[in-house]
């Protein structure tokens, strides 16, 4: 009767550690006193399931065996439905102990203990084992219990941080573009799962003169929106009392580096068109080049720097100057539109541009829109590896 008690005491002490969310390393304490001391067992090895493997959690005396020789052995239990005697077994590691208790939840096995140097009487030892097993089983269950909280409350957090970076990258897009006038600007903004790495924007500084910029940044998420909304704060802020597109690059550097210590990268492409001079000038910071069609002719827009961030002071700058000619395109655009990996597609610069020849009569919302389906439909691909963004820009 007192030892029954004692048994119902025990449960009690860990169910109530339970309760108050205890760590393992508690609740293992407790197993390992209520086993030694009040059931005079010599030796356990106590081995719970993570993943597709088994790991001892905890373990009292006796010669300790190297933790992967003794998972490796204990493969051979993991069969076994019921509290079995291990002194038939042949393997030495196994039949120096005395029983093996299985511990199941939802027909799955989700620990087991073996136990040594078990002193009692034959007449309580049935009672005693089942009494083991229970006591295991609270404690285990307990352990997958919040195991499985913590897995849901991680996939929360990670819901509400998609959806605020869904939020905060939905600012970041302009909700209004040129049509007509100087310039006709067209924009396909395509994000991989929702959130990405890809920014773009398009400002107009005073009168005559317009700015844009088109950027990856290394990561996905919650961590590369919020980095391309500093991004976008920082140009416009900038762009505001700073023409010189060298000393603009320079700023936007420090400002990444200082946010990220060189962590994190971006690249980008930023262009400044006069419209009175017809002059383009723009810094390519390690970007995909942007496509000058004008005239029948074609090129690749590459003078700039490397990325932006990784390094605390950048290289030279140089500085790209074009005079464009009516009727000119600027085709920006991230390395989505030309790299899917998962389905082995890599478009090259020359299949490239045969898609824009083939749709630059068209306007910049269609010729996005076709070149993006020329694409996807040549390759049977659907493009989805990464964000996919397009800047086309026409000037009149």
């Amino acid at each position: 009767m007192l030892k029954r008690q004692a048994e119902l005491n025990s449960l009690l002490e860990i169910t109530q550690a339970i309760n108050i969310n205890s760590p393992s390393s508690v609740l293992f304490e407790m197993l390992e006193v209520i086993l030694n001391v009040h059931l005079k067992i010599g030796e356990i090895r106590l081995l719970i399931k993570e993943g597709e493997h088994f790991y001892c959690a905890t373990r009292f005396g006796g010669e300790f065996e190297n933790a992967k020789t003794l998972q490796q052995t204990c493969q051979a239990l993991i069969d076994f439905r019921n509290i079995t005697s291990l002194k038939s077994q042949n393997d030495p590691l196994l039949n120096k102990y005395e029983y093996f208790v299985p511990v199941f939840h939802n027909q799955e096995l989700l620990a087991f203990v073996l136990i040594g140097g078990f002193d009692t009487s034959q007449n309580l030892l049935s009672s005693d084992l089942n009494f083991i097993q229970t006591l295991i089983n609270v404690i285990v269950v307990a352990l997958e219990n919040k195991k499985l909280l913590k897995e849901r409350v991680g996939r929360e957090r990670l819901q509400r941080d998609m959806e605020l970076a869904v939020e905060v990258q939905g600012m970041l897009i302009p909700r209004r573009l040129p049509k007509t006038g100087a310039v006709e600007v067209g924009a396909t903004y395509l994000p991989n799962e929702n959130i990405g790495g890809d920014y773009f924007d398009f400002i107009k500084l005073g009168t005559h003169e317009y700015l844009w910029c088109i950027a990856d940044a290394s990561g996905k998420g919650v961590s590369a929106a919020l980095l391309m909304a500093n991004l976008q704060a920082s140009l416009r802020a900038w762009a505001s009392v700073e023409r010189n597109l060298v000393k603009l690059t320079e700023r936007l550097n420090e400002i990444v580096y200082s946010n990220t210590n060189g962590e994190r990268f971006v690249t980008l492409f930023l262009g400044l068109y006069n419209e009175q001079t017809r002059e383009l000038q723009y810094v390519n910071a390690g970007h995909n080049p942007s496509v000058l069609i004008m005239d029948g002719k074609v090129k690749f827009l590459k003078e700039g720097t490397t990325i932006i961030g990784a390094f605390d002071t950048l290289p030279v700058i140089n500085l790209g100057k074009e005079i464009l000619a009516s009727g000119s395109i600027v085709f920006n655009y991230t390395d989505g539109l030309v790299e899917s990996p998962n389905e082995e597609v890599y478009i090259s610069d020359q299949e490239l541009v045969s898609h824009l020849l083939e749709s630059c009569h068209l306007e910049v919302d269609t010729l996005n829109e076709n070149i993006l389906r020329s694409i996807q439909s040549l390759n049977n691909a659907k493009m989805n590896s990464d964000d996919i963004t397009l800047l086309t820009i026409r000037v009149s």
